[in-house]
């Protein structure tokens, strides 16, 4: 057994691929359930259907069920029942999330950009083959918040395997939200996460980003995006009936809630959208306005979407993500004199304005220019007033 632990925490062997996430339907609670063998684990589904009562939206209920199942599996391959799991099993977890390769990224790079590098083109890091720190903190999140909740139920082991923050007290003495000087300690086995700065696409490879579409359809949603500053999943659940054409503002559904909000548009992006309809037809008032292009039209998905930019950045020899098209749009809102830090903060709708305030960092691409113009900059030479000798300044300063 313990060269079973060593080798699951070298992340040498893969975890027993039993159990699966299954999906329940939209309107059952929990609308996933998680089974081993084919029975259903009633534990975990107590906890999912807390979730789900607790107005959490299906998508995190189902990354939730995934993160227990993960679980689950380093329990049976160390032969450990859940109600039995000690730290022990929650270091074994995080050694094996710290060695084993990502299944999700074993897809082919870039040799020019290899897994763990910098794209030298967009000065952005390249993704390793392992799992990211956010994600391991995440998978602690979940484990720690199953094992919370049964514990206040009576259920499980008397302490929470997953060990927790050692200044809680200092976090709940905290003045003000706005306090930047506040630095709590990370909780034993949580990961680094570096911050790094918002990264907007420069002007110069956004037109060849643009220039890069093969279809209306695609140039049209990135226009859009860039001018609505829109998450990629609100864009994509816009239906016909949501565009105002007359206010140029479509409708989307806003992150984490079923509210409807208004994000605008630019002229040019509904030029684009409308040359998009011109050649694809005009969408019915419930269906959704991005299709697919090949065979019968379905509604685009977030993966279809993706493999769009993924073809460009093949073509580019770039790295982009939609979301940081959102970091453009918030870029270029900062830096116009005419909008105020409130109302940028309106368009993108968060939550706290210290999370707009990242965007008015000056960013390196954006002094690249005087940058060479200071590097270019003759170094100033020493004078003296006309009435000194040379002769008297060397033996009073020296050479």
């Amino acid at each position: 057994m313990n060269d079973v632990r060593a080798q699951i925490f070298a992340g040498s062997v893969t975890l027993p691929t039993v159990g699966e996430v299954l999906y329940a339907g939209e309107h059952n609670t929990p609308p996933f359930v998680v089974t081993i063998g084919g029975t259903e684990l009633s534990v975990v589904t107590s906890f999912l259907t807390d979730l789900t009562v607790s107005d959490m939206r299906a998508s995190t209920v189902r990354s939730y069920a995934y993160d227990v199942l993960r679980w689950w599996r380093v329990l049976i391959a160390v032969g450990v029942r859940w109600d039995q799991a000690t730290r022990a099993e929650t270091e074994l977890m995080v050694g094996w999330f710290r060695s084993a390769p990502n299944p999700q990224r074993m897809r082919r790079h870039d040799a020019v950009t290899p897994p763990g590098s910098v794209n030298v083109r967009t000065g952005k890091p390249v993704l390793g083959t392992g799992y990211a720190p956010a994600t391991i903190n995440h998978a602690l999140t979940v484990v720690s918040a199953f094992y919370g909740f049964h514990a206040e139920r009576g259920h499980g082991p008397v302490s929470n395997p997953v060990p927790g923050p050692a200044d809680r007290r200092r976090m709940l003495l905290r003045p003000s939200p706005f306090d930047t000087t506040f630095r709590p300690r990370r909780a034993p086995l949580r990961q680094r996460q570096s911050r790094r700065g918002p990264r907007s696409i420069p002007d110069r490879m956004w037109d060849e980003l643009v220039a890069a579409m093969t279809h209306d359809r695609d140039r049209a949603i990135l226009s859009l995006a860039v001018s609505s500053g829109a998450r990629a999943s609100e864009l994509l659940g816009v239906v016909g009936g949501r565009v105002d054409w007359g206010m140029r503002r479509v409708w989307v559904v806003g992150k984490g809630t079923d509210d409807l909000v208004a994000v605008p548009g630019s002229p040019d992006a509904f030029v684009d959208l409308a040359r998009y309809y011109d050649r694809c037809g005009v969408p019915g008032a419930n269906e959704h306005i991005w299709r697919t292009t090949r065979g019968v039209p379905r509604p685009l998905t977030y993966w279809a979407l993706r493999r769009v930019l993924q073809r460009a950045n093949d073509a580019l020899a770039t790295n982009w993500t939609f979301h940081d098209i959102r970091h453009t749009a918030a870029c270029r809102m900062a830096d116009d004199p005419n909008l105020t830090l409130p109302e940028v903060q309106a368009v993108l709708r968060h939550r706290h304005i210290t999370t707009t305030q990242a965007y008015l960092v000056p960013r390196v691409e954006q002094l690249h220019d005087k940058l060479q113009e200071h590097y270019g900059r003759p170094r100033t030479s020493e004078t003296f007033a006309a009435e000194y000798a040379a002769e008297d300044l060397r033996t009073v300063f020296g050479e």
